[in-house]
């Protein structure tokens, strides 16, 4: 008895963090839990708002989701430029160079905003040409709800990029209580928006985009409101004053560039691979469209301690204590096995009850809780692993590389595999699933091994 509580003291202190770590345990899990309960309320209330959509008619819904695979494309742009700025400016606080981080703050407001308002003059000016160019002839009523939803959603561009930008830099000085609370404020906004422009006042899927652009001007402003308030590490105030410091811009394009061309390459895969699984048939399709969102709502917690990580990297290498940001990628990252492995078992045990609420049809639910479970046991072994340290790599500089893995295992593991596996080998909508397994296990191997190399804590991110 003696030798286990011995044992166990060891473990413990093992576990244990050094006392001069740069963030102590508590502050880790302050940082961490309000991203995972943010990202999570995003995904069901994302979920909430086309269930109210749906409500108005199959044209609305079908214009809803052409017009969102645009949205969330240029949403992946402001969140790669909202990465970039995390990072700077949570370098420069492990510096201790508080004014500097105050400047890039600015920075990374003013060109977040002027890539948003480029887009949303093309997107909103151009909208019917560009609709059709995308998605080519479709019926006459979609196209019409279709330039109306984009109408608003597009003018939203601008106030969500700077709600992102301001949260972004909430986040970099350890602060992801607030965000989380105005995150959440706006998404109930949207939904009794939905309710009151779509219903009460009959504007069908025009009152939804408009529901859209008001909580976003609500949120984007609210974030703005408490960044320029005193009393903080950084304060942004005087926006009107702001003018371009073209190195330090350089520095957060140098991040979010990369960063934004993976995720844009990401979402232009999921796209072949949907064109690919178009022919598998309503059942198969029924399934899969369940079994993703599934699988994107058990990410969310492990998403959200990636993004924890990019502000605890980021500050361990601008103080240049590249050991504490090699201990921080470990820990967290088992920190996201642990979320994977709790979210796993739920997504086991409920998906059968999840089909029968949702009322999907007898084959549908029975493939959905086949598909969920086998993804619900892989992702114990390889999700963890292929996507947490590559966010804390990328924070210390290791964009390229990340962004290289990234997109090569896309495309030659998921979309190649997928598209290989429906042609040739008729798997149908495993098919996709085991694309996805291949693309979890390379990508985990390959920066596992980048990691264990150290090459990535060489990277420079700041110039003196």
């Amino acid at each position: 008895m003696n030798t286990e509580g011995k044992a166990n003291t060891k473990t413990g202190k093992k576990f244990a963090l050094p006392p001069d770590a740069m963030f102590s345990q508590r502050a880790l899990l302050a940082l961490m839990f309000p991203l995972i309960i943010e990202q999570l309320l995003n995904s069901l209330m994302g979920t909430a708002d086309t269930m109210m959509v749906s409500n108005v008619g199959s044209p609305a819904i079908s214009a809803a989701s052409l017009v969102d695979s645009i949205n969330n494309l240029v949403l992946q742009v402001f969140t790669a430029m909202a990465v970039g700025g995390t990072v700077v400016c949570s370098q420069y606080l492990g510096r201790k160079d508080n004014p500097k981080a105050n400047e890039s703050a600015r920075q990374v407001l003013l060109s977040t905003l002027v890539i948003a308002l480029v887009i949303t003059v093309v997107c909103v000016g151009f909208r019917g040409p560009l609709l059709r160019l995308i998605f080519g002839s479709v019926e006459p009523e979609v196209m019409a709800d279709a330039e109306s939803y984009f109408f608003y959603t597009g003018l939203s561009y601008p106030f969500i990029a700077l709600y992102n930008t301001a949260a972004a830099v909430y986040r970099s000085e350890g602060n992801s209580r607030l965000p989380m609370g105005v995150s959440m404020t706006g998404n109930l906004m949207n939904i009794v928006g939905n309710a009151i422009l779509i219903f009460a006042a009959g504007m069908g899927i025009a009152g939804a985009g408009l529901a859209t652009l008001i909580s976003r001007i609500f949120i984007a402003f609210t974030m703005l409101y408490f960044l320029r308030r005193p009393g903080r590490v950084m304060v942004v105030n005087h926006y009107a004053a702001i003018r371009p410091n073209f190195s330090m811009i350089a520095a957060i394009l140098t991040i979010g560039v990369p960063n934004g061309i993976e995720n844009g390459m990401f979402q232009f895969g999921k796209l072949a691979i949907q064109s690919t699984l178009s022919t598998l048939g309503t059942t198969a399709l029924a399934a899969q469209a369940m079994t993703q969102t599934l699988e994107y709502v058990s990410s969310m917690a492990g998403i959200g301690i990636g993004l924890a990580l990019v502000t605890v990297v980021g500050q361990c290498m601008g103080a240049n204590r590249p050991d504490q940001a090699r201990m921080y990628i470990k820990r967290m990252t088992f920190y996201g096995e642990i979320a994977v492995i709790i979210s796993g078992i739920l997504l086991f045990v409920l998906v059968d009850p999840i089909t029968k609420l949702a009322g999907m049809e007898p084959e549908s639910a029975a493939l959905c809780c086949k598909l969920t479970r086998l993804l619900s046991v892989y992702k114990m072994f390889a999700w963890a692993l292929s996507f947490v340290p590559a966010y804390g790599m990328r924070s210390a500089g290791d964009v390229k590389f990340a962004m290289t893995v990234s997109v090569c295992t896309m495309w030659l593991c998921r979309v190649v595999v997928t598209i290989f596996l429906v042609k040739v080998a008729k798997l149908g909508i495993l098919s996709m699933w085991i694309g996805m397994f291949s693309d979890w296990t390379v990508r985990a191997i390959i920066f596992t091994l980048r990691f264990k190399r150290g090459k990535w804590a060489e990277k420079k991110v700041l110039r003196d």
